[in-house]
């Protein structure tokens, strides 16, 4: 159903908390222009009706509104996730006019230097102004406030602000500890205490928004007694395409070390989705070990996360050890002792080979 195209690795940010791979500089070639055109006829051939432009930062690719007029021939619905560090007037009047949906900007802080500091770049005034020269634009906007330790005691400025500018949807969206948010888990995670309050604060706030504006509230994995489902079950809805053309069963599936990545220039999209082993490795509930294959959550959370397990246990076939029922659940427990240890040197996004 949904595709998320990640055009590029390339970003001027350098954020703590950034889902891409460790070691970005072995991923350096992208995928030409041809080949992006080619892969969305695929896509819209083989059923799928959202488009997710991401990355990086998208708005670097200069084919990007060739790329967002063909999705809009297809009849795809588009939207494209950015820092907003690049944007103005001209270029997302650029955006709209190539047909694209619908956009969504990240904000770190309610501060420049809060966010700054996550970002590792000065950009907390871009992202405010293109937030307004979207709306301004007729643009439905997506604000995506990252939480974490840093910020939370700062939430009600921040939906002040995502009031203020009348934004059709609201993602707050702890961090997800993988990729570089795993390297620095215990600067970035909240205490329990903030986790309560933040859900109170939140739970008012859908209140007073109803009818008014989406609110989503997706919280960390680690405060939880039972895992999600990766993106509704691995290989079950989703896929991304990385920009060298390796195709994914979720974003940060390179976090597993072993599997093998089929490309778009080997390999349509559909023989991938249906035939690869890598996609059919993790689908469904068939390879499930224990406890897991006898729990009656198992066609809801499919094991959990297979990045997470392997991050955590080393091994992607173990149960996540969020689940409380899980044997390797004490990691877990491990690591809330470590909360906010070392939170003054962030490791950040860096193109590490």
């Amino acid at each position: 159903m949904s595709l998320c195209a990640e055009l590029t690795y390339r970003c001027p940010l350098k954020c703590a908390y950034c889902s891409n791979p460790i070691g970005l500089g072995q991923y350096s070639s992208e995928l030409d222009t041809e080949d992006w055109l080619r892969v969305l006829h695929e896509a819209a051939a083989l059923g799928v009706i959202q488009l997710h432009f991401s990355g990086g930062e998208p708005m670097l690719r200069k084919d990007l509104l060739e790329l967002i007029r063909e999705a809009r021939k297809l009849d795809l619905y588009s939207d494209l996730s950015t820092s907003g560090f690049t944007a103005n007037t001209e270029s997302l009047g650029a955006l709209k006019e190539a047909g694209l949906d619908a956009i969504q900007v990240s904000l770190l802080d309610s501060n420049a230097e809060g966010n700054d500091r996550i970002a590792g770049t000065a950009s907390f005034d871009q992202k405010c102004e293109a937030i307004q020269i979207a709306k301004s634009l007729g643009f439905p906007v997506s604000l995506n406030i990252v939480l974490h330790r840093h910020n939370l005691d700062r939430l009600p400025e921040l939906l002040d602000m995502a009031s203020d500018w009348g934004v059709e949807r609201l993602e707050l969206a702890h961090v997800q500890y993988v990729g570089w948010a795993f390297e620095n888990r215990a600067a970035l995670m909240p205490t329990l205490d903030q986790l309560n309050h933040t859900k109170k604060i939140v739970a008012e706030y859908v209140d007073k928004m109803r009818g008014k504006m989406f609110v989503l509230h997706v919280l960390p994995d680690y405060f939880q007694a039972k895992p999600k489902a990766c993106l509704q079950g691995w290989g079950n809805q989703f896929m991304s395409i990385a920009p060298d053309g390796a195709v994914l069963p979720c974003q940060t599936a390179r976090e597993i070390p072993g599997l093998e990545f089929p490309n778009v220039r080997d390999e349509s999209l559909h023989d991938i989705w249906f035939d690869s082993e890598v996609f059919n490795k993790f689908r469904g509930t068939d390879w499930l070990p224990e406890p897991c294959q006898s729990c009656d959550q198992k066609e809801i959370d499919f094991g959990g996360c297979r990045c997470q397990a392997f991050l955590i246990t080393g091994d992607a076939s173990r149960v996540d050890p969020v689940c409380e029922r899980s044997p390797d659940h004490e990691l877990i427990e491990q690591a809330l002792v470590e909360v906010g240890a070392g939170e003054s040197d962030f490791q950040y996004r860096i193109m590490r080979k």
